[in-house]
């Protein structure tokens, strides 16, 4: 039995639904809506789908499992959980850079996340307000060119969003969080329903098909497959300590293989629901399915506006982003506002101390749109080379912080951690289970780790 014990003040989730409820509100967000349908629109369609479903069950399940195990086991600020855990169990304390890089990584994403998030606040108003009404493609592209070039606009939403976000988060765990969980989940997946049976009903739904759920495996690639073992990553939030502190929330028995699962499993049906509304739509109007990021700001308020009832359903479709958005970018500064809490600060202002520096650090992605558009500030590393601030910013978090933390964690879960201690963890779980478990974190999780940060570092362009 661990020496470390959870302290009875930590918060924790009221009950089961609720940690189901928030862990799935953590990952499920605009990941799953709005990257994953552009990605399978760039990567084949059914092969990059298949790919990330198994990538999800086989690579973020586990981790998800050891992220929750640490949290739990310590109820620790994620800062710190590992290097608890870790000291508990005769091991070395420099484990603790496990959570100080998600933390890190965590801020970093919502200082660009939630400028996305800010985006899809705007353009949710201007749909609601008719502002896109009668527009023609190329009006929405020029429309679109104006936004991302008036940084003001761009820092307004982003505001906007974030004090929607600090003020749910001051409120602590069950009147703040887990609340906004339980009303966010069956809104979200009502809309997206609604949003699915019009698109159905009024889209291209035999190209959609052929193009979604088809295997074409002569597209089956090495870029295809590190690409969707990717998105599970961005997808499932592994790595940005989130679900460390998400973890120590959970009750010392709470179970740990069933939220995971239902964590990833949500995640491929939201991302499903989210590639069937965009293509039918994309197919009907015969617009580019790989149009990458545009899809959503410039593509989609296209069809809306040739379709019956457009400004209805375009900001219905809007509305589902920002639901997206919201509990993910909850989850993600949750890290940064427990590791100002150990250090004195109330909930409260740690909250919003929280969203006003993750505010201050995006100026400068912000700018890379406008302003800054031509600065590279790491032309000096060929990696970064290209990339504005906001791209390096993406780059270093997703593609390096993330993979490196979640390598570190399965070292320690699956290589380092006494068998005793792990099986320990996974009690209420068959042993099968808990032996797959072990081994996925052993062995698959860090290959497939290993093979996307040894395709990142030997790129050598943007």
């Amino acid at each position: 039995m661990p020496v470390h014990s959870k302290s009875d003040s930590n918060p924790h989730w009221s009950s089961p639904l609720a940690v189901y409820l928030g862990t799935i509100g953590a990952a499920v967000g605009l990941g799953s809506i709005w990257r994953f349908p552009y990605l399978a629109g760039t990567l084949g369609g059914g092969t990059f789908i298949g790919v990330f479903v198994i990538a999800c069950l086989a690579i973020a399940t586990p981790l998800l499992i050891a992220e929750y195990m640490i949290g739990r086991y310590t109820g620790a600020p994620p800062s710190e959980a590992a290097g608890v855990m870790a000291v508990d169990r005769g091991l070395s304390r420099r484990w603790i850079i496990i959570g100080q890089l998600g933390t890190v990584a965590a801020f970093l994403i919502c200082s660009y996340y939630t400028i996305v998030a800010g985006w899809v606040v705007a353009y949710a108003w201007k749909c609601a307000t008719g502002a896109l009404v009668g527009m023609s493609r190329p009006q929405l592209q020029a429309e679109w060119q104006r936004f991302l070039a008036d940084p003001w606009q761009l820092m307004g939403w982003q505001i906007l969003f974030l004090t929607a976000v600090a003020w749910i988060s001051a409120r602590g765990l069950s009147r703040g969080i887990e609340l906004a969980s339980r009303i966010r989940a069956p809104a979200l997946l009502a809309l997206l329903l609604v949003l699915d049976a019009y698109s159905l009903a009024t889209g291209d739904v035999d190209q959609t098909l052929r193009f979604v759920f088809a295997p074409h495996w002569n597209e089956l690639s090495a870029e295809v497959i590190l690409a969707a073992i990717g998105q599970a990553f961005y997808a499932t939030g592994v790595g940005m300590a989130m679900m460390l502190a998400y973890g120590s929330y959970m009750p010392r028995r709470a179970p740990l293989v069933r939220p995971a699962l239902l964590v990833s499993g949500s995640i491929v049906l939201i991302s499903l629901l989210a590639t069937v509304l965009v293509f039918p739509l994309v197919f009907r109007f015969h617009m580019n399915p790989a149009a990458g990021p545009a899809l959503v700001f410039e593509v989609l308020p296209a069809a809306f506006a040739l379709m019956p009832a457009g400004r209805l359903i375009g900001s219905t479709f809007f509305v589902l982003l920002i639901l997206g958005a919201l509990t993910p970018s909850l989850a993600g500064i949750e890290p940064v506002v427990v590791w100002l809490q150990a250090r004195g600060l109330r909930r409260g202002p740690a909250a919003v101390a929280s969203a006003a520096a993750i505010g201050l650090a995006g100026v400068a992605s912000v700018l890379s749109f406008n302003a800054l558009t031509a600065w590279r500030p790491f032309a000096w590393i060929p990696l970064l080379a290209t990339k504005t601030v906001f791209e390096a910013v993406d780059f270093i978090s997703g593609n390096l912080l993330l993979p490196v933390g979640a390598l570190l964690t399965c070292v320690f879960i699956g290589w380092r951690l006494d068998r005793a201690t792990f099986d320990v963890e996974l009690e209420g779980t068959t042993a099968l289970v808990a032996a797959v478990c072990r081994v996925l974190l052993r062995i698959i999780c860090p290959a497939a780790i290993g093979a996307v940060l040894l395709a990142t570092l030997l790129q050598r362009h943007g």
